[in-house]
């Protein structure tokens, strides 16, 4: 029984703390620009799921911009992934009305929310370590501080 119960941990620990690689997609951002998530290893990605009808993913933008301003030059690149169920016409204008710096996709098949786990809920984000693991998932509004805390952290780690 001791020993079922050791295995039973050692599972749970093993379960909690080895992240799951980032699916191997790739995706067309509005311009038509092809980006394969694999290449983008060597980088801390967060991909961010939301819609134009989502009030807290239209709040969380000029944080996002901010976080991607502060970020990008050392080697952080964030991917804001339109929901399919989104207007297509509408992410367009919402991207070029706020000038959104980094890449925009609207994931028109859905294939896209699908490889991240049936993403159904927005905002959702996925934070990827640079060896392309997953590292952090965070539903609804994301902890900026800690975000940036920890953007700050892995960067002076590399």
């Amino acid at each position: 029984m001791a020993v079922l119960g050791i295995i039973v941990l050692v599972a749970l620990y093993f379960g909690l703390t080895q992240k799951n690689p980032a699916p191997a997609v790739v995706l067309t951002d509005l311009s038509g620009k092809s980006i394969n998530l694999n290449q983008l290893r060597g980088q801390t990605v967060l991909i961010d799921f939301w819609a134009t009808s989502c009030p807290g993913c239209v709040q969380e933008m000029p944080k996002l911009v901010d976080l991607y301003r502060r970020n990008h030059a050392k080697g952080f690149e964030l991917l804001a992934v339109a929901m399919n169920y989104d207007d297509a016409a509408q992410v367009r204008r919402f991207t070029a009305d706020r000038k959104l710096p980094f890449p925009v996709v609207y994931d028109s098949s859905g294939a896209i929310a699908h490889a991240f786990g049936d993403i159904k809920l927005t905002p959702t984000s996925f934070l990827i370590a640079p060896d392309g693991r997953i590292i952090e998932q965070t539903i609804g509004d994301p902890d900026f501080a800690k975000l940036q805390q920890r953007l700050n952290k892995m960067d002076s780690s590399t």
